[in-house]
């Protein structure tokens, strides 16, 4: 004969968050207040029965007065727990609200390690994909076709260079457009013809350009902040740049300058919004890229792009957390790198509003 089955006792399920801890917290605060009335409401109870039992006692005359003892004790023994129970209150309630401080401050800390942490998972992720784009441009660089027409800028020439443009623009759309220009800035050639007509165009004033005609190496590059580019119909682009050299040598004679437009607002955008906050928290937080200015250069909200700037403060630190001046829960990052890619000085932030405690 099979035994009945034994029902295994329910396991309570506890909420160990914080916020069940604080209110657990509460709770026996609330519990704690209760009990507290309850003992003084008693004692208030048997203080009035001992002054009754002392009024009888004297009415009694002599037969009562050994009562009349027992009832100031009962009295002197009702206020001392009334005593008790006071003191009680105030250590309970003082003692709580330590606690309380403690789990605001626990969680505090909790919410900007974990806006650090996605701080960091912004700018990392920017940081890699920007090393590819300088890897890029140093091999392209040392295209035959780029070398062939910084070398001799015929017509034929700049012709088959845009070619090759075009066929890698057509694989890398990541970019809005390549430019080949000579070392006096003329563009000689450029992947989008029909779209930009930059060819014979002078970028000689461009920063990017300056920069790069000074490179010791073909192995070197420049990497440069957001901008609108008015050649690309005032788009937001990242310049990377790479010297083109005799023979496609690092340590070739310099030939010209190869400039690859990154159509930097889309791809970080993808970024930003990519970030994994929760969706009770995303209409309260702001994933921001900031150059070293602090100006704005991606925002998951779409604000301020390239005008706006923040006032970062970030003492020193890689990394951290604070609380400004309105409440608002800041948490910031500074690009690590990746590989040959040493970062601009850039910061991964991340700006919450959090309600108040």
């Amino acid at each position: 004969m099979a035994l009945p089955a034994i029902a295994s006792p329910v396991t309570e399920q506890r909420d160990t968050s914080l916020s069940g801890i604080a209110n657990l917290t509460a709770e026996v605060s609330q519990v704690a207040a209760d009990k507290t009335r309850r003992i003084q409401q008693i004692t208030g109870q048997v203080k009035i029965l001992a002054l009754n039992a002392m009024i009888e006692s004297t009415r009694a005359g002599e037969q009562g007065r050994g009562f009349q003892v027992v009832a100031q004790e009962v009295r002197t023994v009702g206020q001392q727990v009334d005593e008790i129970a006071k003191e009680l209150e105030t250590h309970l309630s003082q003692r709580i609200s330590e606690l309380r401080s403690s789990i605001t401050v626990m969680a505090e800390q909790a919410l900007g390690e974990r806006l650090v942490d996605l701080s960091l998972n912004a700018i990392e992720l920017i940081d890699r994909n920007l090393y590819e784009r300088t890897c890029d441009v140093r091999w392209w660089a040392t295209d035959s076709a780029m070398v062939q027409c910084a070398a001799d800028p015929s017509d034929q020439a700049s012709s088959y260079a845009a070619e090759r443009m075009g066929v890698i623009l057509g694989a890398y759309t990541v970019y809005l457009d390549l430019w080949l220009c000579d070392l006096d800035g003329r563009v000689l050639a450029n992947g989008r013809p029909d779209r930009y007509q930059v060819r014979g165009q002078s970028v000689a004033n461009q920063p990017w350009f300056q920069k790069a005609v000074k490179l010791g190496s073909g192995d070197d590059y420049v990497a440069g902040d957001p901008h609108r580019e008015d050649l690309l119909g005032d788009a937001q682009v990242t310049t990377y740049c790479a010297t083109v050299r005799e023979g496609g040598r690092s340590n070739g004679r310099t030939l010209g300058v190869l400039a690859i437009h990154f159509d930097w607002e889309p791809q970080a955008r993808a970024i930003v919004k990519g970030v994994r906050v929760s969706a009770a928290d995303r209409e309260t937080t702001r994933v921001l890229l900031v150059d070293a200015n602090r100006r704005i250069i991606a925002a998951s909200d779409g604000a301020g792009l390239l005008s706006e700037t923040i006032a970062l403060d970030v003492r020193g630190r890689d990394c951290g957390h604070y609380r400004d001046q309105a409440g608002t829960v800041v948490a910031f990052h500074a690009t690590p790198g990746y590989e040959t890619y040493r970062g601009l000085g850039w910061y991964g932030v991340i700006v919450q509003r959090v309600a108040s405690t």
